[in-house]
């Protein structure tokens, strides 16, 4: 199971299981972790879970939130990452083997990772092929809009980053959804269109 550690001068604070759908992160004392700060803001930021990714988000909170140094919007969350709030640290934990220890104890093999990737439909690289072959590919330029096409079990589901513009599938914006890919969806950052494609 994930988790995260808050920590404060390098003594732990807390340490909470992710465990459900949504884990809360502000001053206010109806926050499942609670800061107590004049820097954070009263809702800062949520970490959601969704199916087995999960994703930091920041609540338009006055001072922002950082990810191993760096200022996010919307962040999907790696093992060892770690989330900077005022003088406090966040370190998420997550072991990418849980599930796959669980299905062969339970007598079943892992299936075969099906091939995927996206075809550039126009520009200057109108046709090239990108394989999708880690568990996480980061599509678009940092700074103007990034999507992410993340793999859990041989299903690839896309996520609106970053940008002001929204990010669409078939002409359709998917928001701040997780979206499902299919064979042949049309995905459209910023006017770059790209065809995805599963054997």
């Amino acid at each position: 199971m994930a988790k995260i550690s808050v920590t404060l001068e390098g003594a732990i604070l807390q340490e909470i299981p992710i465990n459900k759908h949504k884990i809360t992160i502000g001053r206010r004392p109806t926050n499942d972790v609670v800061l107590n700060h004049l820097a954070i803001s009263g809702n800062h930021a949520v970490i959601e879970t969704q199916m087995n990714d999960f994703y930091l988000e920041d609540l338009s909170s006055t001072n922002g939130t950082q990810v191993n140094g760096q200022p996010i919007k919307r962040h999907f969350l790696q093992n060892g990452d770690v989330i900077s709030l005022a003088k406090y640290l966040i370190k998420f934990e997550s072991d990418p083997k849980l599930n796959a220890d669980s299905a062969q104890a339970n007598g079943a093999r892992p299936a075969p990772i099906r091939n995927a990737s996206v075809k550039i439909m126009n520009g200057n690289n109108a046709g090239r092929n990108l394989m999708l072959t880690k568990e996480l590919t980061t599509l678009g330029s940092p700074g103007v809009q990034v999507a992410t096409i993340t793999r859990t079990n041989n299903t690839y589901f896309l996520t609106h980053i970053e940008g002001t513009k929204p990010t669409l599938v078939n002409e359709v914006s998917i928001g701040n959804k997780v979206r499902e890919l299919k064979h042949g969806d049309v995905i459209d950052l910023s006017g770059t269109q790209l065809k995805f494609q599963i054997d």
